[in-house]
């Protein structure tokens, strides 16, 4: 059998190979894990359109295309296109969960939720030529899950093909995320085995990796199982966590001992009222500063995610929140406006208020303004937006950041990780369509590894709970 498993690009331009880097970081793991169902008789091709043109010229058996919102027109375009030469298509992901009966008009099969559970027993109803249309997870395991199909990605098109994810969901559950529905219906978090990841990650190439968990903190006790097996393996790691993870010193320390040099944090809003507004009760009355300075005296750098667009947020909140960043000397940011996801909460919440002022899917990327905001304009949102991006990331901003650093060595680093990430962004694309990016990767390794002899000292007793040397 002629299996094709294509990844859709998350835009609307008639070109969709043509994207910045953020698209091209990570290869499409969710694909490559369904591949590893298949049997080894089946001929298998996974395409990722953000770094490679699709080839349409093909006739497979079956098609496998995984959605997100703004990916929606075209995974339903690449579905028709491919239903109408024969094939069987299957649709599966966020958006297809959130808007099922949407989706099946261009679809054999959907599948709603993850799929470790729907996927083999799709396979099993295909082979006897009985498929459902319709397969809704409810198993929650990654007990026996088989190997990805690395061998399907092309690595050298990524500038992170050493990624992972060991878990699946949040046991949180705020009003504005999206991936909350995604799970919703069975387990809201679930992890695999320690043993069997660290077997993963030994048989990676080089030293660095990135694990694109949603929370890889959320379970504590699987959490520090494995930062105990990682010590002494040599690896460099990033991943995402939560500001009450980076408040735990035990957790915080193991993390860091084991090679994490940098956390994706969300710390959404400066404001209590739009924190208990949106339920993300876990960041309620802590203490932003404390968790900036516990990471920096590790040496972790921060890539602080925020959201714009909160009831109680004022046109004054972008250019406070980008001061606040750039104070606190933080390496990388995030920002976002509000967009109330489909299957969501909040998306419910502004509904019945009459609020929603588009569902053109294309514009639900956080860019744009798709409701009405309570105190400021549309206009007013998004031109914030762009004003906090651009203060952030001016020359100026990333210098005055980098001061605050403690020593020199540090204060370069924060120049080569900030100023290398936005302002070179061109050049990374370029890499990306030249297959060169690869090449890449051994400076990302040192930029992320590299501390002096007295910086060491600073961490190392820090990882251990103690006073630094002077």
């Amino acid at each position: 059998m002629k299996v094709k498993m294509i990844l859709p690009a998350l835009t609307e331009a008639k070109s969709p190979y043509w994207r910045p880097i953020k698209y091209s970081l990570f290869p499409p793991l969710g694909l490559a894990l369904l591949a590893g169902y298949l049997s080894d008789e089946d001929q298998v091709v996974i395409q990722d359109e953000h770094v490679e043109r699709l080839n349409l010229s093909d006739r497979p058996d079956l098609v496998a295309i995984e959605a997100y919102v703004t990916s929606a027109y075209r995974v339903y375009e690449l579905a028709d296109f491919y239903r109408a030469r024969g094939a069987y298509v299957c649709l599966g992901g966020l958006h297809v969960t959130t808007r099922p009966q949407e989706a099946s008009l261009h679809a054999d099969s959907i599948f709603c939720g993850p799929a470790e559970a729907t996927w083999p027993a799709f396979l099993r109803d295909f082979a006897q030529g009985h498929p459902a249309p319709r397969y809704q997870s409810s198993q929650r395991s990654l007990a026996n899950i088989p190997p990805l199909r690395r061998d399907l990605i092309k690595s050298n098109r990524y500038l992170v093909p050493n990624s992972l994810v060991v878990s699946r969901g949040c046991p949180h559950a705020c009003d504005f995320c999206y991936k909350e529905s995604f799970f919703r219906g069975g387990k809201p978090f679930y992890t695999q085995q320690v043993d069997r990841v660290l077997k993963e990650i030994d048989a990676l190439p080089g030293r660095h990796l990135f694990f694109l968990d949603d929370n890889l903190f959320a379970d504590r006790r699987f959490a520090l199982s494995l930062f105990e097996g990682l010590e002494g393996m040599g690896r460099l790691w990033q991943a995402a966590g939560t500001v009450s993870a980076a408040q735990d010193d035990e957790l915080l320390n193991r993390a860091a001992a084991s090679g994490l040099k940098s956390l994706f944090i969300g710390f959404e809003t400066l404001n209590g009222d739009n924190l208990r507004q949106q339920h993300k009760f876990q960041n309620l009355g802590r203490d932003y500063d404390d968790v900036v300075r516990r990471l920096h005296d590790r040496g972790v750098m921060i890539n602080a995610s925020f959201v714009f667009g909160m009831d109680a947020d004022s046109p004054s909140v972008f250019d406070s929140t980008a001061e606040w960043a750039i104070a606190q000397g933080i390496e990388t940011a995030t920002f976002h406006i509000l967009t109330p996801y489909p299957g969501t909460r909040l998306h419910k919440r502004m509904e019945a208020e009459g609020r929603i002022l588009t569902h053109n899917w294309n514009l639900y990327d956080t860019r744009h303004c798709v409701y009405q905001p309570r105190n400021m304009t549309a206009q007013q949102l998004e031109d914030g937006y762009r004003r906090a991006y651009d203060t952030f990331y001016k020359w100026s901003s990333i210098f005055r950041s980098a001061r605050v650093k403690p020593d020199t060595l540090s204060a370069l680093r924060h120049l080569a990780y900030t100023g290398g990430w936005k302002k070179f962004e061109f050049v990374w694309g370029l890499l990306i369509k030249t297959g060169l990016v690869s090449r890449t990767r051994p400076l990302l390794e040192r930029v992320l590894a590299g501390t002096g002899p007295l910086r060491r000292a600073h961490l190392a007793h820090a990882c251990r709970g103690q006073p630094a040397p002077t």
